[in-house]
């Protein structure tokens, strides 16, 4: 395994090391949650992370305190980055997970820094923050305590609902600073739930964090992704899941029709091949000019949704805002944290 000279991007980073390679613990748990599932324990030397200038994200920074994910959705933009370690980008970058143990610590001492200026922070747009691993590991409670204490801007993503287990972190992070909450819910249809996301929470159950957090005054966005052509772009698929997302009292819905980068493309077409054979030829023409579906089509499914979002009393998100509690007195004694946590899928 290549662990020397890793980078989070190396186009953008350059060849310096995120760790030495003697600071990693490669672990196993025998139980069902984890089995089959190899953890590798860093001590990373970054965590905050700057995003290409190319890319079509609204922020500049992130941080992921964990590559390769448990959720192993099939078109995981994100396999790519496994191969930076020269591990699988299928199988391996759903089993082979790193855990930057040492993320918390990391962020603090960045946030302190006096070049640092309190930019906001993106979090869950690698792979998902909120994965089984965060049960035992814990790192989120940290993260989350170290921008509330230096009152940093930051926004999560996330189709987990281990989220729900840091609802009174989140709540105090909102009375002192910017803090935007997105739930990822393509689709509601559980048979293409099933196959596509198989390690995820159910949609209901992601529908219901939404729900939760918005009754306790934290807005929550949907971000409705992916749409996957042909498999989840009926117009009756459409509204049934809009419809849900509404009734969940998500205070926007953005879609995001499925792209297939390096990596991703040839995971996914394997999986289109062994169940949806006949769909083949279609991908192939669809997206033949890149990793994009072309503009005709987005333009399409975003139209379709935003006036189903309009009919269901909800409006399309304006990417790159967050979203405000009202300011509330905090107590000066903090509840300590409870013990690890994990929720269950269905």
């Amino acid at each position: 395994m290549r662990w020397n000279h890793l980078v989070e991007n190396p186009a953008a980073t350059g060849n310096s090391a995120l760790f030495a390679a003697d600071a990693v613990t490669t672990r196993t748990f025998d139980t069902p949650e984890f089995r089959g599932i190899t953890f590798h324990e860093i001590r990373a030397r970054s965590i905050v992370n700057r995003v290409p200038g190319a890319s079509r994200m609204p922020f500049e920074w992130t941080v992921n305190p964990y590559r390769g994910c448990t959720h192993a959705c099939v078109y995981c933009f994100a396999r790519k980055t496994h191969g930076y370690l020269d591990l699988d980008t299928g199988i391996g970058f759903d089993s082979q997970i790193v855990v930057k143990t040492n993320a918390p610590e990391l962020l603090r001492t960045h946030l302190a820094s006096g070049r640092w200026h309190g930019a906001h922070i993106a979090m869950g747009t690698n792979v998902d923050c909120y994965q089984r691993a965060e049960g035992r590991y814990r790192l989120m409670p940290g993260i989350i305590s170290t921008l509330r204490d230096h009152a940093n801007p930051f926004s999560i993503l996330t189709k987990g609902t281990l989220i729900l287990r840091d609802l009174d972190l989140l709540r105090q992070a909102a009375e002192v600073t910017d803090v935007g909450i997105s739930v990822s819910v393509g689709f509601v249809d559980e048979g293409l739930w099933r196959t596509v996301e198989p390690g995820t929470p159910s949609p209901a159950r992601r529908l219901d964090v939404v729900r939760a957090l918005s009754g306790i005054g934290i807005d929550c966005g949907v971000l409705m992704a992916p749409v996957i052509p042909f498999l989840g772009d009926h117009p009756d698929q459409l509204r049934a899941t809009v419809r849900a997302i509404a009734a969940a009292g998500a205070t926007s819905v953005t879609p995001l029709v499925l792209h297939l980068r390096p990596g991703a493309r040839e995971w996914y077409m394997r999986w289109l091949g062994e169940h949806h054979p006949h769909l083949v030829r279609r991908y192939e023409r669809l997206y033949a000019e890149g990793p994009y579906a072309p503009k005709w089509y987005q333009r399409r499914i975003t139209r379709h949704v935003h006036e189903l979002a309009a009919d269901f009393g909800i409006g399309p998100s304006h990417r790159g805002t967050a979203r405000r509690l009202p300011v509330r007195r905090r107590d000066t004694a903090r509840p300590e944290a409870a013990g690890p946590t994990q929720l269950t899928l269905l």
